[in-house]
């Protein structure tokens, strides 16, 4: 992957006035980093500034909230975009984790502050707070109706909320450490939880049970997603008849990220193994990009994109930085990604560029989810 670009997390705001600057960089791999500034020579009557580079670096296009710029040196570009929107009264603390109702209309968040609660995505207003969980929430996210949400806490319990009064309608016991990732299947007639304590369990929501420990790995599993599986991948069979409140597990993977370096693929239905790879670090999120792609993010910022056919080499290993790698999303025909580091970027096959979500300095952003028409089913 070409060499990532960093900008001042404030560009913006730095640019609208005269004489403005902003720093950026570019930092190739085993090479000494390059240094530059941007400068603004004035507004134009469009409101949009007029923008120059230093030396290496160039301008290639700019709005009011978007900057394209390319080093030629190291045949690299970025667009950087600005916020459009910044909601700074919701939490008070670093979001752990955040969702957007299908529709749009709705987003549920959790925070170190140890609240965690759900707000009007177009204005951010405060909707409702979900109060019941003992320490820490970890994870939260809207079932597919945008209408109840599932949430798991350092308490061990995996809870469901209505979204719309609030009320806790489930909850789940049965983890002895705290859980840190969930995954629905399907329409959430069932729901997967990840672990401290090693395992994956699968939930029966309507009858709020365990149907099964699916894995025990003996390591903190950090990360779930579940996926449909492509024709040609053998998920194996079960070895007892699936229960008939097993409902959408069918040709189904389970990929699990865990705190061993070990990335964990197996049949949701059969619970027999895929493949078992071995990465460079604790593995903290994965996300399934196709039937058969996957991506999977380590603690020291390596990127795996693994094919589930042919999983021993990945596809490709994309190294940006050091920084953990916090958080994957399938998206249009690439996906985001975001780091410890508070890079945030999308890769996408059609462009040449990368685009970098900008605003965030040097903070955690541990969190990415993307409005409905855009977001993977």
């Amino acid at each position: 992957m070409a060499a990532p670009l960093r900008i001042q997390s404030d560009w913006a705001q730095a640019l609208r006035k005269d004489e403005g600057e902003a720093w950026l960089s570019c930092h190739p791999p085993g090479k000494p980093s390059l240094y530059g500034s941007l400068t603004c020579q004035g507004i134009g009557l469009d409101g949009i500034p007029e923008v120059t580079a230093s030396e290496g670096f160039i301008v290639n296009e700019i709005s009011k909230k978007s900057i394209h710029i390319s080093c030629p040196k190291e045949s690299t570009s970025s667009k950087f975009l600005a916020p459009y929107t910044t909601f700074s009264r919701i939490h008070t603390k670093s979001i752990t984790c955040l969702d957007i109702s299908s529709g749009g209309g709705l987003g549920v968040s959790s925070s170190t502050d140890g609240t965690m609660k759900i707000w009007q995505a177009s204005n951010g207003e405060l909707r409702r707070v979900l109060e019941g969980h003992v320490f820490d929430v970890n994870c939260c996210r809207f079932f597919p109706s945008g209408l109840v949400v599932l949430s798991g806490g350092m308490d061990a319990q995996l809870k469901i909320w209505s979204a719309e009064d609030a009320s806790c309608v489930v909850t789940f016991k049965g983890h002895k450490g705290g859980i840190l990732d969930t995954a629905i299947v399907d329409r959430g007639r069932n729901v997967v939880s990840g672990s401290r304590d090693g395992t994956a369990r699968l939930w029966d929501c309507g009858r709020s049970a365990c149907l099964g420990v699916l894995a025990d790995c003996g390591s903190s599993i950090n990360g779930v997603a579940v996926g449909a599986a492509d024709n040609s991948i053998n998920l194996g069979s079960p070895e007892q008849m699936p229960s008939e409140r097993e409902v959408g597990t069918e040709a189904k993977m389970l990929l699990l990220a865990r705190e061993d370096k070990k990335l964990q693929c197996l049949g949701l239905q059969s619970r027999q193994p895929v493949f078992l790879f071995i990465g460079s670090d604790a593995f903290n999120c994965c996300t399934f990009l196709s039937g058969f792609l996957l991506l999977a993010g380590t603690q020291d910022g390596n990127i795996y994109q693994l094919d589930v056919r042919s999983p021993r080499a990945p596809v490709q290993i994309i190294h940006r930085s050091g920084a953990p790698v916090l958080s994957l999303l399938s998206f249009r025909d690439g996906f985001i990604a975001s780091q410890g580091d508070g890079s945030c970027f999308i890769v996408q096959q059609d462009l040449d560029y990368v685009i970098e979500l900008t605003g965030a300095d040097c903070d955690p952003v541990y969190k990415v989810q993307a409005q409905d028409e855009i977001r993977p089913g």
